[in-house]
């Protein structure tokens, strides 16, 4: 046997032990609500819901998911490691205590006052009384300044289990406790018309043909 030949399968056996030494990933530490942390680059993840009205709190709130969150298919739970980051701002009043509305008829974006997150992965977030948890989703609160505040158990978790018919507060197991979880799946396939398709594939591609745009339409069903 050569020595090329000796020193090769020397080398194999080498990375063949190393990687039995190594064994499994190890899986994330079990944490608790408060133990997350603000991810530095959240505001580069995908939008998960934007502008949304919340004049009873007299906030407009914008929520980013990471990209695990992000390959959800309707119907089914988020994969672990799923991330959502939600921005709470005040929406501006006007000196009388009305809230200033835009154009548009939507309440105007203030300042920020709040920032939270929600993460989830196994065994995460048992260390709650059983009608509190949600599944293995835990919470952390920020305020503006980045500085992390409590994150109050029946708070957090009171409005991602109290649901209501408009979505707007809670969800259960059903909807994996992510309030508005109905809202993304409906805004995402509206946001397939077939003009936003016929223009994206135009700019990529030239002419679309008869055929093509009887597929975009046929997506849409």
């Amino acid at each position: 046997m050569s020595l090329k030949i000796t020193a090769s399968l020397a080398a194999i056996a080498c990375a063949v032990i190393a990687g039995c030494a190594t064994g499994p990933a190890t899986p994330p530490a079990a944490l608790v609500d408060g133990q997350l942390t603000q991810p530095a680059d959240y505001k580069s993840w995908p939008k998960f819901l934007s502008n949304i009205q919340r004049p009873d709190v007299k906030q407009v709130r914008e929520i980013y998911m990471n990209k695990v969150a992000a390959t959800v298919v309707r119907g089914q739970p988020f994969p672990q490691g799923s991330q959502f980051v939600m921005e709470n701002y005040a929406a501006v009043a006007n000196p009388d205590g009305t809230l200033q509305t835009g154009p548009d008829g939507k309440l105007v974006k203030g300042n920020l006052v709040a920032v939270f997150v929600m993460g989830k992965n196994p065994g995460w977030g048992q260390n709650v009384a059983p009608e509190l948890r949600t599944g293995n989703w835990i919470f952390s609160g920020f305020k503006a300044t980045g500085d992390k505040v409590d994150a109050d158990p029946v708070t957090c978790r009171g409005c991602h289990i109290a649901a209501t018919p408009d979505g707007t507060k809670g969800a259960g197991p059903a909807r994996d406790w992510v309030i508005r979880y109905d809202q993304y799946f409906d805004q995402k396939k509206a946001s397939l018309t077939t003009d936003a398709v016929v223009a994206s594939l135009s700019a990529a591609h030239g002419a679309i043909s008869a055929h093509d745009l009887s597929s975009v339409s046929a997506l849409q069903r």
